[in-house]
């Protein structure tokens, strides 16, 4: 996979992880569990500084290595392609493209592929409780020069 080229301004950064079927390609190491994953992390990146932000990829009949919690943060994954399980405790449900879970900091969960072609998913990290206004309430009009 080549590196990925960061576009930055004053106010932003931009990067281009690739086509969705590129995931795949990504290869990263889990520090806790040295389980081999393919999957590309954009905080670091780009320079979040209230979320972390990734992107998975899991091959046919290929289950998440481990379960694991959070101590702060929940998370919200969102399934890109294909279709699986995800499990949060013991509780098992079927999960497909457009599948949106969240789970809370004590939530033990993971999730498999059990489709006969890849799963492509996307994870959102944010500290739990931390929204206090959004959308509308947090947003303002702004005057801008289009350039398209």
């Amino acid at each position: 996979m080549k590196k990925q080229q960061v576009i930055q301004g004053n106010n932003y950064s931009a990067i281009q992880v690739g086509n969705i079927h590129d995931i795949a390609n990504y290869t990263l190491i889990h520090p806790k569990t040295g389980a081999e994953l393919h999957k590309i992390f954009l905080k670091d990146k780009i320079g979040f500084t209230g979320m972390e932000i990734s992107f998975q990829s899991l091959a046919a009949h290929e289950e998440l290595p481990y379960f694991h919690t959070h101590i702060k943060n929940e998370e919200a994954y969102i399934i890109l392609k294909g279709k699986g399980k995800f499990q949060v405790d013991n509780n098992c449900f079927d999960i497909e493209e457009g599948s949106v879970i969240r789970v809370s900091t004590p939530g033990k969960r993971s999730l498999a592929n059990i489709s006969d072609s890849e799963m492509v998913y996307m994870v959102i990290q944010t500290k739990e409780g931390s929204l206090e206004e959004y959308s509308g309430e947090d947003g303002r009009l702004a005057e801008v020069e289009k350039r398209w």
